[in-house]
């Protein structure tokens, strides 16, 4: 099986749910945890994501692992590339986006790329160069109080000039080209490169914008985006007979409880949680200033108790805006984040050594410290529990089910989705 497609995402959940919409386009896909051993093999899959924790990262961090993590690929044979980041565009003034698109642009000598984190079925769309949440701009939606990465702009062309090098220009491919299809979009962007134009936004409202730019990419050194382009991609190696094709993967059977835990503090995942809680699912609340002072010991010692048969329970951090700015105040931001996940990723080490082996995740940050502690390297992607999240299970003798979910997607019942789509998943 040949590599085809390399892919550099800059979280766990969007590395999860780009793998989930490439498998469903068809494209055999394998997900590598962490920051790749530089002389281990490549899988052997169509397509291979690189799940990063470098959204947050330190600038300087960010680029060198996202660039030498398409070194690997590359090396392997990949033909493109592509770099994820989540659909909200979650950032700083200071990058992460921008500096990594730059630093992959150089080494792959892209001329110009794109940026779409346009992703529809979830209610991203990319319009007149702004990004809506539904029928929200993204500064007015949950997304301004994000605590890590908060996003008061939704002109993507400002929040990205502003994280690129001085007197770098920002192009833009507006809804009234993008919706003539492939050719007026490719030629728009041959325009663009030629105005000195390299890094260039591109509206998208529909799917059938995200599979028209897919196809504008066709043979493109880069592409960035949400994991919505990962709809249009696909066709392009399919169209050239490059795709093998064949059954969807399947995951094996892994049964017993199931532990879920969640460090986001989205709306969307508040809202989950207190749909878990409304109707009577087993349920802790974790508090960082009480954890700050006691630790994860008493949590730890509830989950093991509760999770026996096929029992599910949640172990929640989730807070509230207002929350979350008391106790980052009292701890500081860093303090306070690293106390959750480190307490989350505590939880999920030891409920794995007595046997626990289906895990619930919500939240970019907690995904990765989660799976890190579970020693989780490598995933096959399964079916979907609800748009960009899918069942994974880990490539070991003896795997773990995986569910890690972006903080802002999932409906209220997602938890509950999740069960049910575990149980016959996997």
């Amino acid at each position: 099986m040949r590599l085809l497609l390399g892919a550099v995402a800059d979280d766990f959940t969007g590395a999860t749910d780009l793998a989930s919409m490439l498998s469903r386009a068809g494209m055999r896909t394998t997900l590598v945890l962490g920051a790749p051993d530089l002389s281990a093999d490549v899988p052997e899959a169509e397509a291979v994501v690189v799940a990063l924790k470098s959204r947050t990262a330190p600038v300087d961090q960010a680029v060198s692992e996202s660039v030498e993590s398409w070194r690997w690929l590359s090396r392997a044979g990949a033909q493109q590339c592509y770099f994820k980041y989540c659909s909200t565009f979650d950032s700083t003034p200071q990058g992460n986006i921008g500096p990594v698109a730059e630093a992959l642009r150089k080494f792959t000598k892209a001329e110009v790329t794109i940026y779409c984190p346009a992703f529809p079925e979830n209610g991203r769309t990319v319009y007149q160069g702004k990004l809506f949440v539904f029928d929200q701009l993204l500064s007015e939606s949950g997304m301004a109080s994000h605590p890590l990465t908060p996003m008061t702009d939704a002109d993507l062309r400002r929040v990205l000039a502003a994280q690129l090098p001085e007197g770098s220009l920002v192009g833009f491919v507006p809804w009234n080209v993008v919706s003539r299809g492939a050719d007026a979009i490719r030629s728009e962007l041959t325009q663009a490169s030629i105005a000195g134009f390299r890094h260039v936004i591109v509206d998208a409202v529909r799917d059938e914008d995200l599979i028209a730019l897919g196809r504008a990419c066709a043979g493109a050194k880069l592409v960035t985006g949400g994991s919505g382009l990962g709809l249009g991609l696909p066709e392009n190696f399919a169209s050239a007979g490059e795709l093998e094709g064949g059954e969807a993967t399947t995951l094996p059977h892994i049964d017993g409880p199931t532990l879920i835990l969640s460090g986001s503090c989205s709306t969307a995942t508040n809202a989950q949680v207190a749909r878990w809680e409304r109707e009577g699912g087993p349920i802790l609340r974790l508090e960082p200033l009480l954890l700050a002072e006691t630790g994860p010991g008493a949590a730890l010692e509830w989950a093991l108790e509760q999770l026996n048969g096929d029992a599910a329970v949640l172990i929640s951090s989730s807070q509230t805006p207002d929350q979350v700015q008391t106790a980052q105040e009292r701890l500081g931001p860093d303090r306070a984040t690293e106390l959750v996940e480190g307490a989350l990723a505590e939880i999920a080490k030891a409920a794995r050594a007595r046997g626990v082996r289906r895990f619930v995740v919500a939240g970019g940050e907690t995904s990765g410290a989660v799976a890190q502690a579970l020693g989780v390297s490598r995933m096959t992607v399964g079916p979907s529990i609800a748009p960009g999240v899918p069942w994974c299970a880990s490539l070991d003798e003896e795997p773990v089910a995986l569910a890690l979910k972006s903080g802002n997607f999932g409906g209220e019942g997602f938890f509950a989705d999740a069960l049910a789509a575990g149980a016959s998943a996997t």
